[in-house]
């Protein structure tokens, strides 16, 4: 069975560590450096950032997903990301914790949720879609940290509609 919590600052080193599996394996987020738990820990302190982690009966993380605001976005809408562990996919994972940013944006008064995804990352586009998020914007030849250049989906989800 899967579990949905909020998390906290003891969960950032099980996080770092699931995140850097996906980055080491490539091509399924714009993240291209390792992530340290103490970047993890900043980012959840971060004002209105809501962070969920999934879990099974025996506590071991299953993935994680949080919403902020973003710099480019209005004050009614967050941005999102999502990280589900490898081979883990398709369980539900994805759909329990958005259910749970779902509500927590609702209850905070958010608008809008958006997710900017590279385009050739097929399971981020299909996970997104199949939540519900449209497409918004394309964004071209987008510079990743590490010099690579793909292009961007930005999708948006209207909580209200």
């Amino acid at each position: 069975m899967i579990h949905v919590r909020r998390t906290g600052n003891l969960d950032a080193s099980g996080m770092a560590s699931l995140i850097n599996q996906i980055i080491a394996k490539g091509g399924t987020t714009a993240y291209t450096n390792p992530i340290k738990p103490s970047d993890l820990r900043l980012r959840m302190a971060e004002p209105d950032a809501i962070w969920h982690l999934a879990e099974n009966d025996a506590g071991e993380m299953l993935g994680f997903q949080w919403i902020a605001p973003h710099k480019d976005l209005t004050n009614v809408s967050v941005d999102i990301a999502s990280f589900v562990k490898i081979g883990a996919t398709g369980l539900g994972i994805g759909s329990a914790l958005f259910e749970a940013t779902k509500k927590a944006a609702q209850k905070n008064g958010y608008r809008f949720i958006h997710a900017i995804i590279r385009a050739d990352n097929d399971s981020g586009l299909a996970y997104y879609q199949s939540r519900g998020f449209e497409n918004f914007q394309r964004i071209a030849n987008a510079e990743l940290d590490d010099g690579t250049i793909v292009d961007k989906i930005w999708k948006r989800y209207d909580l209200w509609a």
